[in-house]
């Protein structure tokens, strides 16, 4: 069964990374709830000190696009605008299969 994946860089301000880590760990924390949420990682490399990467896994698009108007992640993407930079979007996938995904 396809999927839909997302893998999304964000930009933050000068030494705000570990806070926009903070936050989006709070919303992996929700995401455990949604059955339609597979995978929600949040990565850093070390050398970019002002960027947090996220890949997200889900059901479908529509299932993605609903948890964005949950309460909890509203909540969430109004404290991580404060500190965010930027966004950019490195790619939308099908994912076809694979470890990790039922």
């Amino acid at each position: 069964m396809e999927k839909f994946s997302l893998f999304v860089k964000f930009t933050v301000q000068e030494g705000k990374r570990e806070n926009l880590v903070e936050i989006l760990l709070e919303a992996a924390k929700s995401m455990v709830q949604l059955e339609d949420c597979e995978i929600y990682l949040v990565n850093i490399v070390e050398k970019e000190l002002n960027a947090v990467y996220v890949y997200e896994v889900w059901s479908n698009e529509k299932a993605h696009q609903n948890s964005l108007v949950l309460e909890t992640t509203q909540t969430l993407i109004n404290r991580a605008k404060a500190i965010i930079t930027g966004a950019e979007k490195m790619g939308t996938f099908i994912t076809k299969g694979g470890k990790g995904i039922s």
